[in-house]
C-alpha cells in the first residue's frame, strides 16, 4: 500500500511576520563562491580556482531562538514545575514515544480570532469527527492562523486553547498537542484586552500554565492542517535534541496509507 507523506512544518525563513519584533529568525545565505577562500584555508597552498569549478561548499549562518519556526515546546517551556511539583521536563528529557503516534485534527477555522475554546467545543468537534480520544493521541487544532503565517496579521489570528480545553485533552492521556497558531493560547492581543477588564492574571497564557499539572508538549507553528483528514494519520514530529532547552525545532510530518 502506498504511503502519502503531508509536510506540516514552516520552512524558517526571515523577514516575514513569524514572530514578534525582537523574536525573528536572521540567515545569512554563503554561496560557494564565497566561500572558496575559506575552504582553501585547509589546503596549503591551494587558491580557489583550483577547486573543482572553484566553488567551496553553501552554507548558512543562524540567529534564532529555540520557538523560531515548527517546534515543540517542552513543558519546562511553561513552568518550572509540572505534575504537582516535580521538575519540568526540558526537550532533550521528554519520552520519544510521545512523537510518532496517531494523529486527530480538530477544525477550529470557524472561530472568531481570541476565541478560547472550551472543553464542551472539543466534544463536540471530536463527536462530529466520530472519535474517542487515547492514550498518546497528538492532537492538532486548525485554526484560521494556518492561511495568514508570514502575513502582517499573522500574530493576532486565530482561536486559542485555555486551561479547561487543554486538560480536557491531557487528563486523557494526550501528551502531544498543536497548532498552526503562533501560539497554542489566545492572541496576546486579545488576552491583553481580557486582562484590562478583569485584571485576572491567571489567564495569561493559561493553556500553557496547564501543564504545571499535567506535563506535556506542544507543536507551534504548523502548516496544511487544511490538507489533513480528521483521523487516519500518524503524526511524526521528534523535536531537535538541544540539551536542557524549552524547545526543540521539527519537522512535523503527517503518514497516510
Amino acid at each position: 500500500m502506498a504511503r502519502c507523506f503531508i509536510d506540516l512544518s514552516v520552512s524558517l525563513e526571515a523577514d516575514i511576520a513569524s514572530d514578534p519584533p525582537g523574536y525573528t529568525p536572521e540567515i545569512e545565505y554563503i554561496d560557494h563562491r564565497q566561500s572558496a577562500p575559506d575552504v582553501v584555508k585547509f589546503f596549503p597552498g591551494m587558491t580557489p580556482d583550483q577547486l573543482p569549478d572553484g566553488e567551496g561548499w553553501a552554507i548558512e549562518k543562524l540567529k534564532i531562538q529555540t520557538h523560531n519556526g515548527t517546534h515543540v515546546d517542552a513543558p519546562y517551556h511553561y513552568a518550572s514545575t509540572q505534575d504537582g511539583g516535580k521538575p519540568a521536563l526540558r526537550i532533550d528529557e521528554v519520552p520519544l514515544e510521545w512523537f510518532y503516534a496517531p494523529g486527530v485534527k480538530l477544525d477550529f477555522r470557524h472561530f472568531a480570532d481570541g476565541y478560547l475554546v472550551t472543553a464542551a467545543d472539543l466534544e463536540a468537534e471530536l463527536a462530529r469527527v466520530g472519535h474517542r480520544l487515547r492514550p498518546l493521541d497528538i492532537v492538532v487544532v486548525n485554526t484560521s492562523a494556518g492561511a495568514a503565517y508570514g502575513q502582517p496579521d499573522y500574530l493576532t489570528k486565530g482561536c486559542g486553547m485555555g486551561r479547561e480545553a487543554t486538560l480536557y485533552l491531557t487528563e486523557r492521556g494526550v501528551r502531544v498537542v498543536g497548532t498552526d497558531a503562533w501560539s497554542w493560547d489566545a492572541p496576546f492581543i486579545h488576552t491583553a484586552k481580557r486582562w484590562q477588564d478583569t485584571r485576572d492574571s491567571s489567564i495569561i497564557w493559561e493553556g500553557h500554565k496547564a501543564g504545571r499539572d499535567i506535563g506535556y508538549c506542544q507543536i507551534e507553528k504548523l502548516t496544511n492542517l487544511d490538507r489533513l483528514p480528521a483521523t487516519g494519520f500518524t503524526l511524526s514530529c521528534f523535536p531537535f535534541k538541544i540539551k536542557a532547552a524549552s524547545a526543540g525545532f521539527t519537522r512535523a510530518v503527517a503518514i497516510l496509507d
